[in-house]
């Protein structure tokens, strides 16, 4: 009898806890230790929390070290399109088969305990890691830190915390000081943590948490410098000054990631000339859809030939604030947002900046989302703030709306990156 698909047994996860988000490390403890602690198993890692970047930086990253090479295990979430892109075994994303004989072996270890769809999804992602060769893994924390699923590592290579700002507030604390809390719960004894740029209250927070525990910090301001100088990317620690071309992936936000991966990079025993050729790559040749992403094919571009159409997951005022500064650099045109958030999202502030730059608002549904804020309630939020919006049916529907006013319009798809996974699957 051939082994159920993938898709069948994470189904049949999301049936094993009552809750989707339940901050705890006991249920991820014992599921590893049934299934003998492949978390002790896997290469060397590099956990990565924050509120904004950390998929970005871990792109960066895992291009430099690929370039450089070494074969990476990749942790990430959520995913856009398939479970699959999630895991990804020394380069390439985990294929069907091994997923889901490691989803089954995961399931059958469970048993019938109460276990979150995050928990045991980690566990599998573990699982996996140890029983395939790799150099090095990067582990990107899934919600806050201090009691993430992937908070498990005892003894990680390197810790990395990007920007944090307010998201999440229900689970990790409704100020910067409580959250930063919970992302610096990831910060391990010895082991050096890269800090991107950060607000004082949070940084606060982070030197203390340092401080109790012997971590050293690499600050960005302090230990390390980046900034876009001349049309180039100039990088400066103690290890001397990188100038390197602007990054492939848009916008000037970045640029700061940029600064947190090659910092990152030059922590690793390369040496020299693979981690000058590593942090080329990282740079240039990283991948990471739906952050900032141009459209270019398929039916949504179709019906808008003339229309220049940017997919965006950013969900919070800081996101919204780093796409505004992007939207800002581009060529002026007539700019409109097609937006669908969660109900658990601070969906007035996502929507504040994005007044600066926009004509108009259409807001749509995220089908398959129980959490998915209605369409009309997004607008009636816009509406609030003083602009122009209307609730559509679908992204596509939206389009039609946008591009009947403004058939050369700038169309900016943004608001939760379910939302995103959305548009790619429908756009092919």
């Amino acid at each position: 009898m051939s082994s159920p698909h993938s898709g069948i047994l994470l189904d049949r996860m999301m049936s094993l806890h009552p809750k989707i988000i339940d901050m705890t490390l006991d249920r991820m403890w014992r599921i590893l230790a049934a299934l003998d602690h492949p978390e002790r198993r896997i290469p060397p890692v590099i956990h990565i929390a924050g509120t904004n970047g950390k998929g970005s930086t871990l792109a960066m990253i895992r291009a430099g070290l690929e370039d450089a090479g070494q074969h990476v295990h990749a942790y990430t979430s959520p995913h856009l399109a398939r479970f699959h892109e999630r895991i990804r075994l020394a380069g390439e994303v985990i294929d069907e088969q091994a997923l889901a004989h490691t989803l089954g072996t995961c399931l059958a270890a469970n048993g019938p305990d109460p276990i979150t769809y995050f928990e045991i999804t980690t566990a599998a992602a573990f699982q996996a890691f140890a029983g395939t060769p790799a150099d090095m893994t990067l582990l990107e924390v899934g919600l806050g830190g201090r009691l993430d699923a992937t908070n498990v590592i005892n003894k990680p290579k390197l810790t990395v915390i990007t920007p944090i700002d307010l998201d999440h507030q229900q689970f990790l604390g409704d100020t910067i000081m409580k959250i930063a809390g919970e992302k610096a719960g990831i910060l391990k004894c010895g082991v050096p943590c890269i800090v991107g740029p950060q607000q004082d209250a949070a940084m606060d927070v982070i030197e203390s948490v340092a401080a109790k525990l012997g971590t050293p910090l690499l600050a960005h301001g302090r230990h390390w410098h980046v900034r876009e100088e001349g049309g180039r990317l100039i990088f400066q620690d103690a290890g001397g000054r990188l100038n390197l071309p602007l990054p492939n992936l848009i916008g000037p936000h970045q640029i700061m990631n940029s600064g947190v991966a090659l910092a990152t990079l030059r922590q690793l025993d390369m040496g020299p000339e693979s981690a000058g050729a590593a942090c080329h790559a990282a740079v240039t040749r990283a991948e990471w859809p739906a952050r900032m992403q141009r459209l270019r094919h398929g039916p949504l571009q179709d019906a808008a030939p003339e229309a220049e159409i940017w997919l965006d997951g950013g969900h919070n005022p800081h996101a919204a604030a780093a796409l505004v500064a992007t939207l800002g650099r581009l060529p002026k045109r007539p700019t409109y947002v097609i937006c669908g958030m969660l109900n658990t999202k601070d969906v007035a502030g996502f929507l504040r900046p994005l007044g600066r730059i926009a004509i108009g608002f259409q807001t749509v549904d995220i089908k398959g989302q129980a959490a998915t804020l209605p369409a009309a309630e997004t607008a009636r939020i816009a509406r609030s703030q003083g602009f122009d919006a209307q609730p559509a049916g679908s992204a596509a529907a939206a389009l039609h709306k946008i591009i009947a006013k403004a058939p050369r319009a700038r169309v900016v798809i943004c608001g939760s990156l379910y939302l995103a996974g959305i548009i790619l699957q429908d756009n092919g």
